[in-house]
């Protein structure tokens, strides 16, 4: 055979990802014990309204997970959030999308990571946090370079530890409670509305702090080009992981709240949930809570990191960014394995500069932007650019998902609006570099 008739093709994501992959990978970067962090300050900021908040969330997420969908059937890439805005209303506001969302996918590994080191240096305290970190970060990183077929067997694992203490938890509950009350007990009324409590203005503000654990569901999306079927998949895949993540979320914190119905005597908010489960099982339920909390913390890394490398290849092959840097996929494991070890290292030092509760606070900012940015996409891409008179899936209800992100982005905190505009400020100015005061498309970026 002639050497001109040799044609080497580009190394390219490796199509073996089923649906059920596509959930499980879901469910794992959400984490099925995602409220057990934060259920103790969703109860008492919301009066003791948790599972309600739980539900308010839902809503938006729904409605978001709904408009991913959609996207992903017209525009399967690995681009998520960044292509789907780019296509559905500008490459600007596409590239604005993607900036947002690189701040969220950076914070969700990190934040994994740190909580996890933290974990682990309560637990043995002879090890040094620093070393934790190390050990996190490059564990994540090593897993995630042999590409996604071993992370999604490492998912796998993760997601059934967490799945058989999501069940210990809600079994040793109902025990506890029947044996205290009777089963009259476990139909509680005040566990999910209480009148004499009840004000919306602190239940919104639960719901905000709720939607951390859905956080990261779009990167379902990311995998469209690791997907055997993406047109078919992805869309379905993405709205069965905000339903179940749901139904997983409010049975957990409807059976802690009838364990634990006084919200105002929580020995520390921060870690109810440990109190719980030492009331409901022992010494041993802490421990194996405390146990399940470091799992979690590395499937979240585990999966966040490799959501997030996908993310970057997205906008690095485009020329968004870095093409060379971010744009690689290595020949052997069809991984961005550039992008993998970019996220490691910025994990690590993340871990070791970064204070934990600003980077829970900046988590939301990111993610409300690029949900806020997908749900106008849909009545860009579809109600006008293809003349599609489906009113209520392709205006209405991308336009209430919108409508309640926004109004969630608006409750943040402060500070977590100083440090994420100040981010959007910068790309915003690297954007009209590139593209010479916005008069080019953001494609550019050879180096």
């Amino acid at each position: 055979m002639k050497n001109s008739e040799i044609t080497l093709e580009a190394p390219q994501l490796k199509r073996v990802l089923t649906r059920g992959d596509l959930i499980i990978y879901g469910l794992v970067i959400l984490t099925p014990t995602a409220p057990y962090p934060v259920y103790g300050t969703v109860q008492q900021v919301s009066g003791g309204h948790a599972a309600l908040c739980y539900l308010v969330a839902m809503v938006a997420m729904l409605f978001t997970a709904a408009s991913y969908g959609k996207m992903s059937v017209a525009f399967p890439s690995a681009g998520s959030t960044y292509t789907y805005v780019q296509r559905g209303l500008n490459e600007h506001l596409g590239f604005l999308a993607g900036w947002a969302m690189m701040l969220d996918y950076f914070l969700i590994p990190l934040l994994s990571v740190v909580y996890a080191s933290l974990t682990a240096a309560r637990w043995l305290p002879q090890v040094p946090y620093l070393v934790w970190a190390l050990v996190f970060s490059l564990a994540i990183t090593l897993v995630n370079v042999q590409g996604i077929r071993m992370t999604a067997r490492a998912n796998v694992v993760l997601m059934a530890v967490m799945s058989v203490s999501t069940v210990l938890f809600a079994g040793l509950a109902i025990r506890w409670v029947v044996a205290a009350q009777g089963v009259a007990g476990l139909l509680s009324p005040a566990a999910l509305f209480d009148p004499g409590s009840f004000s919306l203005r602190p239940l919104m503000l639960g719901a905000g702090i709720a939607a951390l654990s859905y956080i990261g569901f779009d990167a379902v999306s990311t995998l469209a080009e690791d997907s055997r079927s993406p047109e078919r998949d992805i869309a379905w895949a993405t709205v069965a992981v905000c339903a179940l993540q749901t139904i997983l979320c409010v049975v957990t914190v409807y059976l802690a709240a009838v364990a634990w119905p006084d919200h105002r005597s929580f020995p520390q908010v921060e870690t109810a949930i440990l109190d719980i489960g030492g009331r409901i099982g022992g010494a041993w339920m802490f421990g194996w809570i405390t146990f399940v909390l470091l799992v979690a913390g590395l499937a979240s890394a585990l999966t966040g990191q490799a959501g997030a490398s996908r993310l970057l290849y997205g906008m690095g092959r485009e020329g968004a960014i870095s093409r060379r840097l971010f744009g690689h996929l290595d020949a052997r494991s069809s991984t961005p394995t550039r992008s993998v070890w970019l996220m490691g290292a910025i994990s690590l030092a993340g871990a070791l500069l970064a204070r934990f509760q600003l980077i829970v606070e900046l988590l939301n900012f990111g993610a409300f932007v690029g949900f806020i940015l997908v749900n106008l996409s849909v009545i860009g891409h579809y109600y006008y650019r293809r003349r599609s008179r489906r009113l209520w899936s392709h205006l209405l209800f991308p336009s209430l998902g919108a409508l309640v992100c926004a109004y969630l982005w608006l409750s943040l905190t402060g500070k977590a609006k100083l440090v994420g505009f100040g981010w959007m400020a910068l790309g915003a100015l690297y954007l009209a570099v590139i593209t010479r005061g916005f008069r080019v498309a953001p494609r550019r970026l050879e180096v």
